[in-house]
């Protein structure tokens, strides 16, 4: 591993990975440190770079982990701090980076801090925002709208308010201590010494609160991450940290700072829907749209790009247009929504369709910015909605036809969560050992197009995007370019086969190569270049210059 590339999260493929969820060692139902460990060599095999960790600090598991008990130690199910040490060693040893995700704002009401910060007369009591009103920072939006009626709970105890943007049993953290602020620093510091490579910071823009405004993304918020990652720069070069910060274009560039004072990334949320959205419409304007916001960014920084991940498809940052056009288009059944999202895998939220699935993958490794997947979703993986919260996107990995899907050997009702037994997601044929047998499997296309991807690197991962105008919006086509290298990329959204002429004159005799397969096309001319694509098709084109240069 290039210890000395400071900017390989720009060229980096990460997995997101419950730990509970990919691999049991010891047969007690639930995923752990030393069954990832084992697992090492897939991710290797697939071609991942980073691997991204959800949280795994000791918790009553309320929010799977995001109620955080104590900061310094493994959920005992887990495993053993011995044996993250461990599974971080081995990841390295295969070149494979891993980050975790820090919960910044909030900790469960059973951690320590809170308890004691019960008593009015403790020392810290002011580790957490209390108030005798329930009517302060009224402009505050409440977030999980299914379940919470107000951003304040009255605790018996300390006879107050406290303050809380997430469920009512995760108090927020009073950023304006400086005692606060201070330990977090040391919570960062003690991980990073244990050899992570970064974290994704969890829920950024809520840490700080001001009578007046909605409480999200203030300058005493920025000015916070503008500490942490000096420090983080100065203690741990080399480390990234990510953040998520669901916001509208120009709030979630903001967290870029100047290109190196505050994040190395940030989550593209604003992309993320609209992929969807212009794949219901048919449409390519609503993505060549949000990217015109959301570029250019300093060069230091990078988008991470996702279809889905471990929450519901969030639709808070979308127009009441987009957000009808997805509920109408993907929501079959009422338990599919989620807050003002919809919880749902990447397969079943398409209908499985497989030539759907792999153009939103080929959209998310030729747009600008790292791709972020999710567990499972390299063999189409379904979901439970029937299962709560967001559990259903949170199954056991199937890794085979075997009992538990090679999950575990443990008795099936010993699982943490069942195992997908819907007769089209089926673990006895959504698995790794079937799908790595077939060589047209999703799987297999999957680390091929990786491999491509990880070819062109420098032109998808770095380059500029420009787009191509033409008539005909079904066809979203766009050229990547990187120090005099061009790579052209055109995507049918539409259901139905397309025509398409473009007009490529400024490349006149230079000859497209198909990326994949490295067949040459005919030169280009000074006519309009015409393509044909068959349903929710997609090509990937180096260009080759007349003068034969080669990359």
């Amino acid at each position: 591993m290039d210890s000395t590339n400071r900017l390989w999260y720009r060229d980096a493929i990460f997995y997101e990975i419950p730990v509970k969820s990919f691999y049991d060692s010891n047969n007690d139902g639930v995923g752990d440190f030393k069954g990832l460990t084992q697992k090492l060599d897939y991710l290797a095999w697939l071609g991942i770079d980073c691997v991204w960790l959800l949280p795994f600090y000791k918790s009553p598991m309320r929010d799977d982990g995001y109620d955080i008990s104590d900061y310094y130690f493994i959920q005992p199910e887990y495993g053993t701090l011995d044996d993250f040490d461990e599974f971080v060693e081995q990841a390295h040893r295969r070149g494979i980076r891993v980050i975790a995700d820090l919960v910044l704002n909030h900790v469960s009401d059973q951690h320590p801090w809170f308890q004691e910060a019960r008593n009015p007369n403790s020392p810290k009591h002011d580790w957490f925002v209390w108030s005798d009103t329930d009517k302060k920072y009224s402009q505050a939006r409440i977030i999980f709208v299914d379940t919470e009626k107000s951003n304040w709970t009255w605790d018996p105890i300390a006879k107050q308010y406290y303050w809380h943007r997430f469920y009512s049993h995760q108090p927020d953290l009073n950023y304006d201590n400086p005692e606060v602020r201070e330990e977090m620093k040391n919570v960062v510091r003690f991980w990073l010494k244990r050899g992570l490579d970064g974290f994704r910071c969890d829920a950024v823009p809520f840490l700080f609160e001001r009578e007046g405004t909605n409480c999200e993304s203030l300058p005493e918020t920025h000015a916070y991450f503008k500490e942490l990652r000096s420090m983080v720069d100065k203690e741990f070069p080399g480390t990234i940290l990510l953040a998520e910060a669901n916001q509208w274009p120009t709030e979630a560039k903001a967290y870029f700072g100047n290109g190196n004072d505050e994040f190395h990334m940030a989550f593209n949320f604003p992309l993320m829907p609209r992929m969807f959205i212009a794949l219901a419409k048919e449409d390519r304007t609503p993505i060549v749209d949000i990217i015109k916001q959301v570029i250019p960014i300093p060069e230091n920084c990078d988008w991470g790009t996702f279809l889905r991940n471990h929450d519901e498809l969030t639709l808070e940052m979308v127009t009441d247009e987009e957000r009808d056009v997805m509920y109408h288009e993907y929501v079959k059944h009422p338990k599919m929504r989620l807050n003002l999202g919809i919880r749902r895998r990447l397969a079943p939220l398409i209908d499985d369709d497989q030539n759907t699935i792999r153009l939103l993958h080929a959209l998310l490794f030729s747009l600008p910015g790292s791709p972020f997947l999710y567990y499972g979703d390299e063999i189409a993986m379904g979901d439970n909605i029937y299962l709560g919260d967001r559990n259903g996107v949170r199954t056991p990995m199937q890794w085979s036809p075997d009992r538990n899907a090679g999950f575990s050997k443990c008795d099936p009702e010993q699982l943490y969560t069942p195992v997908i037994t819907n007769p089209i997601y089926h673990y006895e044929s959504r698995n790794v050992e079937t799908q790595s047998r077939l060589s047209s499997s999703l799987l297999n296309w999957l680390k091929e197009i990786i491999r491509v991807r990880k070819k062109y690197s420098d032109v998808l991962g770095r380059g500029e995007i420009r787009f191509i105008d033409h008539p005909n919006l079904k066809v979203f086509a766009f050229i990547r370019s990187y120090k005099g290298k061009s790579m052209l990329c055109v995507n049918n959204l539409s259901k139905k086969p397309v025509a398409v002429e473009l007009d490529l004159r400024e490349y006149v005799e230079w000859t497209p190569i198909e990326a994949q397969t490295s067949v040459p096309f005919p030169k280009i001319g000074r006519l309009p270049y015409f393509f044909t694509l068959s349903p929710h098709a997609f090509f990937w084109f180096k260009l080759t210059s007349p003068t034969g240069d080669t990359w």
